[in-house]
């Protein structure tokens, strides 16, 4: 069964398309057998309070913004549906991320631009050392989250390396060539936040520029200027997970955190102690075997605890 099948399978909050320009209705369908109780937060866990019933029976249709309508404000949103009159932790089916994005270019009009509207997912990926468990800053790094996720959805990273390891740094992986140099035949915008590179946090590799003061170009040597536009612009497909935050902290807001590995930290300690030669190549390939992308359930959530940091 594949993604698309399975969040079909669980999914209750059914949304009428993907995209939506600022005037148009937020329609959503309960596909329950039973009336839910809807439940809205911004990104960070934060309830939205209802200014409609959000009492809604089984088989309708819904128009989100007339229930809650903060969510007219540019922001990162999670849906979750909860049979009738039991708390948002009850939650049943797959919470929906509604992203309402704003116009961030120089003299652009006030307000929301367009609005995507997709289930909560995280991504299992297997390796020769282990398993892990990633979940998406959707909050502050959309883009390169939907990037990220759609590769892996088309088994992009199925077979790709982990290429470079930095002991009590990072490890790196995401290069169809393996050496440093591949990607996926674009590059994306920076997303910067103040998401910090604490360990196990997920980012993207780009290319260094050297008004940063790196004589190598590789993440985090001496860098103490921010990145000209061609070089902040210039990730693809490779990542980095953090190994500890006293030598990643220098990467804050010049690298775009996307995520991070909420289960299996021993994993990609593991990894960081592989052999490695005389640079930062392991002497043996550590191998992504596999990245699936799973919806998100009461059962498992990988997102409790992660949101809101």
């Amino acid at each position: 069964m594949n993604i698309v099948s399975l969040i079909a399978l669980l999914s209750i909050l059914i949304p009428a398309k993907t995209w939506y320009a600022p005037e148009q209705s937020l329609d959503v369908s309960i596909e329950h057998n039973a009336a839910v109780t809807l439940h809205l937060t911004d990104f960070l866990g934060k309830p939205v309070e209802a200014s409609g019933n959000a009492d809604i029976e089984a088989q309708a249709s819904v128009d989100i913004r007339k229930i809650f309508p903060q969510i007219a404000q540019p922001g990162t949103y999670i849906l979750y549906a909860s049979p009738k009159g039991q708390p948002r932790e009850k939650f049943v089916g797959t919470p929906l991320v509604i992203g309402v994005r704003e116009d961030r270019r120089r003299n652009a009009p006030a307000g929301p631009m367009v609005t995507k509207i997709e289930p909560l997912v995280y991504a299992a990926m297997s390796t020769t050392q282990g398993d892990m468990i990633l979940a998406f800053y959707f909050d502050v790094a959309p883009n390169t989250a939907d990037s990220f996720l759609t590769l892996a959805k088309g088994g992009y990273f199925d077979g790709l390396t982990f290429h470079r390891i930095v002991p009590s740094f990072v490890i790196q992986g995401g290069d169809p060539r393996g050496d440093g140099t591949g990607g996926p035949g674009y590059q994306l915008g920076a997303e910067f936040s103040d998401r910090p590179h604490v360990e196990g946090s997920l980012s993207m590799a780009r290319t260094g520029d050297p008004a940063e003061n790196s004589p190598t170009g590789n993440p985090g040597e001496g860098r103490r200027t921010m990145p000209r536009p061609e070089y902040a612009n210039s990730a693809g497909s490779q990542f980095f997970i953090c190994l500890d935050y006293a030598n990643t902290k220098q990467l804050d807001g010049r690298y775009t955190v996307f995520g991070k590995v909420v289960k299996g930290a021993e994993v990609y300690k593991a990894i960081s102690g592989v052999a490695i030669d005389g640079g930062s190549r392991p002497v043996t390939p550590v191998v992504i075997q596999k990245v699936e992308i799973k919806p998100v359930t009461s059962d498992v959530n990988p997102y409790v605890g992660l949101i809101g940091q």
